[in-house]
């Protein structure tokens, strides 16, 4: 029974393996995620991938993907499923939290806009828009 517990402990562990060391993709993969901006609400990075380039497994949380080129990507999760989409320029995708390992399986280069949400509901402003509002 103990040799039970123990195997299934490691079966676990490894199977989590990759979910546990998934990370922040601008940190993990700053070869392809630049910060454009980063505030209390929201970080928004952008990212660029060439022709047949992959990335890291990395977490993302909620967030907004804004298409900027046309593509053909695969997702690759820590269970080894995959997803592959087919995205056009100028379309824009939800996405709950997630781990994953983007490549782009195309022979262009592919670049997305990712705005990550952070926390709950904003307050109303009590002022116009302005460029102080924008700033990082």
């Amino acid at each position: 029974m103990r040799l039970r517990i123990a195997l299934f402990g490691l079966v676990l562990c490894v199977c989590l393996a990759q979910v546990m060391v998934a990370q922040d993709a601008a940190k993990v993969d700053a070869s392809h995620y630049t910060v454009i901006s980063d505030n209390a609400r929201v970080r928004i990075l952008k990212a660029h991938y060439g022709p047949h380039e992959k990335s890291v497994m990395h977490s993302h949380p909620d967030a907004v993907a804004v298409f900027l080129t046309d593509g053909n990507v695969r997702f690759t999760f820590p269970d080894g499923k995959t997803q592959d989409s087919v995205v056009t320029a100028g379309t824009a995708r939800y996405t709950p939290h997630t781990v994953h390992m983007p490549e782009n399986l195309s022979d262009k280069d592919m670049e997305v806009i990712v705005i990550e949400l952070k926390g709950g509901m904003a307050k109303p402003m009590a002022t116009k828009m302005s460029d102080d509002n924008m700033k990082k």
